[in-house]
């Protein structure tokens, strides 16, 4: 199977995941309502985020909501495509991380686009500190985050040696 239809599949994955969860939440919990999983760790809440990661620019007016909110990640996520299409020949580990980006973004613009939020559900926390809760495409963006900084230290430099070679 060619790496295109590869990375289709993860990104149909995990948007399905993503939608999935998000539905399951919304039919079974309250706004707010929470469920212990792990005491003392980790909580399933019922979340609805109206700002961007971590809540930021939650409240904010029209103007910031659409353009930096659905405008923005809309054309990143068209030059998303583009990297995926470029990077399928050159290199399996960008083409993933690109494909996970493009994916969590996605299943957060399906969100904004017909809810206005997104809707988050993952609570871990520590005693009293608890982490911004978030969601399956927030956790794809994040595991894509670290696969980036992986490349950029360590193979972007093998990478150039062999194409120097």
């Amino acid at each position: 199977m060619d790496r295109i239809w590869k990375m289709a599949l993860m990104i149909v994955g995990v948007i399905l995941l993503d939608q999935f969860s998000k539905g399951a939440i919304q039919q079974s919990f309250t706004l707010g309502e929470s469920i212990s999983v792990i005491p003392g760790f980790f909580n399933l809440t019922y979340v609805q985020n109206t700002g961007a990661a971590f809540g930021m620019g939650a409240g904010s007016g029209d103007f910031v909501r659409i353009t930096f909110f659905l405008v923005l990640p809309t054309m990143a996520s068209l030059w998303l495509m583009w990297l995926i299409w470029t990077s399928r020949h050159t290199s399996l580990w960008l083409c993933t991380t690109y494909s996970l980006i493009f994916a969590g973004a996605v299943g957060n613009l399906i969100d904004r686009y017909s809810l206005k939020y997104v809707v988050d559900m993952f609570d871990f926390y520590l005693g009293n500190k608890h982490f911004a809760a978030f969601n399956v495409a927030d956790s794809a963006i994040t595991i894509a985050a670290i696969m980036l900084i992986i490349d950029f230290a360590f193979l972007e430099k093998k990478r150039n040696k062999e194409l120097e070679s």
